[in-house]
């Protein structure tokens, strides 16, 4: 048995106090008469050797009482364990996560979070499950739990250390929130097995406000997983980025003399101004460099101009490649690569009896919709209905235009284009081209009828969610009622299925019609735009619809100009794919990476720069860069991340709790939990409460003898 409060024990001495009481006698029992004692003072018996103890059982009743109350205030409890260790902690469950992003490589912070992780290795228990994480775009374990719960405990920590030295950062972004899911469904998988004691991440990150956190909006964190961050600071606080600016949809319809580039700059920055421009291999600017002014805090967008010899697709075209700011502390983020953009080649048939210089026919039109510019060539094949087709025409060609009555071999061969993934625009110029719409359909019969509204006909419905017209969703361009129709061909679209009206004239009859047939479609235009159907040749919408026309068509998706470190790079996109015997890849480094026979992407990209694919006979060049999230290095508030439900620990120095202070904390626990007081109380009241009955009794016993006895 242990006691809380073994001083109370010391108030057992009062039983020496009943002893003594019994020993004392203050009066005799015997009486004698003898002559006047009236002049002598009355003096107490005292003790001597002959004296001894009368009514034992009532002095134990007495001495038990006392004994009792302070066993009672003395709070015994009995431990129900040995306690081994005093200062044993239940074992913890903890995964490290080194992030090893391209921020990471600012100067300084490397060897900080290496010491940071050490520590935390070092410091684990023996008891305590550890497992070691790096992550970028993703995470790996580099040192698992299986592999720490087999090595010694000895040899634990330095065993992680050798594996953490081997890893250094890289280039890709900072996916936190999927690195930080990772690690918590990594934590909770214990196979079934119940985890005794805390589950905790401890992260080792430049926690830069560019870090991704997405995935964490749609994920419940688990209960009982706690966040410890262990930040760590660059030696040079400020960084400024440079960037390449996405072009827009219709960039490749406009003229490319200049590249965009975005520089931000830090808020904590001291510097402001930086030079900017087009480099060589070597770091040398190629030519002058252009003054880029940018405040601290705020980042702004500037057109680099393309070398005459790069605009033109000269020779000198292959080794202007990249965009490098100067004037910065931190040069990490401060080259960005760019292939010049290359003129973009789109063929388009004409099936069609025009003159290519009257004005009244509609192919006069078209060829001066499709003007060449830097970025886009667009070639017209103007090809007699009559005439046989040369080999690969229909095939080459991205958009086949139909605007007279064809033979039906060749409507049959058409159709067998459109199904195989080409895009057919039937444009009659008269309701006799019926029975090529029927070919084409693959139809007996297709009716159509012309029609000459009293004045004219004008756009009523257009559905403005098809790609055709998704370009004039916006309320600024989606007039299309000053465009006045002279006269059109009536087409029953509900007789043809899978027809979708895209446009209705006001009459209800049917403008355009998307028919789909096998892999491609036809488009039924029920007007020409020639001035003697309609007034669209000489409306603004009619360049953008015909653009929209090549789009259906596949060719006009903007070239991607740039891709980021750990993109899946389609190798089908791009000329020069991989064919039956495979290809390779020289990376920037000059390391050259051999493709699988078929391969249809490309996922070693682990480094900015240019990548050279060679395959097919055939060489393709693209740009990787870097994320532009890692410029962002301001470090980012704790908040966001408890705001997205992630419980974050906050981590205060605790002293050092001594082992009797542990001892003591757990008799607290044992004693409040067991009461024992209470039953040395209630059995104090019971032996006074038998105390009282004997002593009544003994007192009433010796005043009956003393009655006897006197006379």
């Amino acid at each position: 048995m242990n006691f809380l409060t073994p001083l109370f024990l010391l108030g057992g001495l009062a039983i020496v106090g009943p002893v003594i009481f019994h020993l004392i006698r203050r009066t005799t029992r015997e009486k004698t008469t003898f002559s006047s004692l009236m002049f002598l003072l009355p003096t107490p018996p005292r003790l001597s050797r002959r004296s001894r103890l009368e009514h034992l059982l009532l002095l134990l009743l007495r001495l038990l009482a006392l004994a009792l109350l302070a066993l009672g205030f003395s709070r015994p409890f009995f431990r129900q364990t040995p306690l081994v260790d005093p200062t044993a902690i239940p074992p913890k469950r903890i995964v490290v996560l080194v992030d090893t992003s391209a921020s990471m490589r600012r100067a300084g912070l490397w060897a900080e979070a290496r010491a940071r992780a050490e520590a935390v290795l070092r410091q684990a228990a023996p008891v305590d499950h550890v497992a070691l994480f790096t992550f970028d775009r993703q995470a790996t374990a580099i040192f698992p739990f299986e592999e720490w719960d087999r090595a010694p405990a000895g040899d634990r920590a330095a065993l992680a250390l050798g594996r953490l030295g081997a890893v250094t950062p890289g280039w890709a972004g900072t996916h936190l929130g999927n690195a930080l899911i990772t690690a918590a469904e990594a934590l909770a998988e214990t196979d079934g097995k119940a985890v005794p004691g805390p589950r905790q991440i401890v992260l080792v990150s430049d926690l830069q406000a560019g870090s991704r956190l997405d995935a964490l909006q749609a994920y419940e964190w688990p209960k009982g997983v706690e966040l410890r961050v262990e930040a760590v600071k660059a030696r040079n606080p400020t960084n400024a980025g440079v960037q390449l600016v996405a072009e827009a949809v219709d960039a490749s319809r406009t003229a490319a003399t200049v590249v965009r580039v975005r520089v931000t700059n830090a808020a904590d920055s001291q510097r402001e101004q930086f030079k900017l421009g087009w480099t060589r291999a070597t770091g040398e600017f190629d030519g002058p460099a252009m003054d880029a002014y940018v405040p601290p805090g705020q980042s702004r967008v500037f057109p680099v101009p393309l070398p005459k010899d790069v605009a033109g697709g000269g020779a000198a075209a292959a080794g202007v490649r990249q965009i490098a700011l100067t004037g910065d502390d931190e040069n990490f983020d401060n080259t960005v690569f760019v292939i010049p953009p290359r003129q973009q080649k789109v063929s388009v048939l004409w099936l069609g009896a025009d003159a290519p210089e009257d004005p009244r026919e509609p192919l006069f039109f078209l060829r001066r919709a499709f003007t060449d510019t830097p970025r886009l060539a667009v070639q017209i094949v103007a090809h007699a209905p009559s005439a046989p087709l040369l080999p690969g025409e229909a095939q080459s060609a991205s958009v086949i235009f139909i605007a007279d009555p064809l033979p039906a071999a060749l409507a049959a061969a058409l159709r067998e284009q459109a199904l195989a993934g080409k895009t057919l625009v039937f444009a009659p110029k008269s309701a006799a081209s019926a029975a090529t719409l029927a070919a084409l359909l693959g139809r007996d019969s297709v009716p159509l009828e012309e029609v000459k509204p009293a004045n004219y006909a004008m756009f009523a419905e257009i559905d403005f969610q098809h790609p055709l017209f998704a370009p004039f969703a916006d309320p600024r361009f989606s007039d299309f009622t000053k465009i006045h129709i002279w006269k059109y061909r009536r087409l029953d679209a509900a007789a043809i299925p899978d027809a979708r009206v895209v446009a209705k004239f006001d009459s209800g009859d049917p403008a355009l019609v998307d028919i789909p047939l096998g892999k491609g479609r036809l488009v039924v235009l029920a007007s020409g735009w020639q001035p003697e159907d309609s007034q669209l040749a000489i409306s603004s919408k009619f360049v953008p619809l015909l653009f929209s026309l090549l789009d259906l068509g596949g060719e006009m998706a903007p070239p991607v100009t740039q891709w980021f470190v750990g993109d899946q790079v389609p190798l089908d996109s791009a000329p020069g794919r991989t064919d039956a015997a495979g290809g390779k890849v020289r990376a920037p480094g000059g390391a050259e990476i051999a493709l699988a026979a078929g391969a249809t992407s490309f996922a070693q990209t682990s480094q900015p720069g240019i990548y050279e694919l060679t395959a097919g006979g055939r060489t393709q060049r693209f740009a990787v860069n870097l994320d532009a999230n890692e410029s962002h290095t301001a470090p980012l508030a704790t908040d966001e991340l408890e705001r997205l439900g992630v419980p974050v620990a906050v981590t205060r120095p605790q002293p050092a709790v001594a082992a009797d202070k542990k001892i003591l904390l757990q008799g607290i626990e044992a004693e409040g939990r067991q009461k024992l007081w209470r039953w040395f109380i209630a059995a104090t009241l019971a032996v006074l409460l038998v105390e009282s009955a004997l002593a009544g009794w003994t007192a009433r016993r010796l005043a009956a003898k003393l009655e006897e006895a006197a006379p």
